[in-house]
């Protein structure tokens, strides 16, 4: 399979669509999930095209693993959570539903299960809200 440049996650990074982000360097990019499956749901992407983990380089794993880990403290810090979920799908029947590799880093309390994968989309002022107190976590 080949990667698509007109998927939602390149549109993002090409700034044709909206994002709510939290943290940006040369190589990857984190913006909150607009079907959170938790508060402050994130996802981490590369700047670069991959379609997954199957076709993404060393140097492209290598940064999102970074920005994962600086994204997974915050998210914690943030929403005052003792846990983190980091999830990876690849391919349709991996369940992978946007084809530009992502991972997501979802905060996570005892007895508080996920929402669907593909659940409600979340009001952009709960995101905007959720995204400050991320770059705030990240600040200090």
């Amino acid at each position: 399979m080949s990667y698509d440049n007109n998927n939602v996650f390149a549109k993002i990074l090409r700034g044709e669509l909206p994002a709510h982000k939290v943290y940006e360097d040369d190589q990857t990019l984190a913006f909150m999930d607009i079907m959170p499956r938790a508060k402050g749901h994130t996802l981490v992407i590369p700047k670069t095209p991959a379609r997954n983990v199957l076709d993404a380089t060393p140097e492209q794993l290598s940064a999102c693993i970074q920005t994962v880990q600086k994204i997974a403290r915050a998210v914690m810090k943030a929403f005052d959570a003792p846990g983190v979920t980091i999830q990876q799908f690849n391919e349709s029947a991996g369940g992978q539903v946007v084809f530009h590799l992502h991972f997501h880093v979802i905060p996570r309390w005892e007895g508080v299960p996920l929402g669907p994968h593909t659940g409600k989309m979340e009001d952009k002022e709960v995101l905007e809200a959720n995204a400050e107190k991320i770059r705030q976590a990240l600040a200090s």
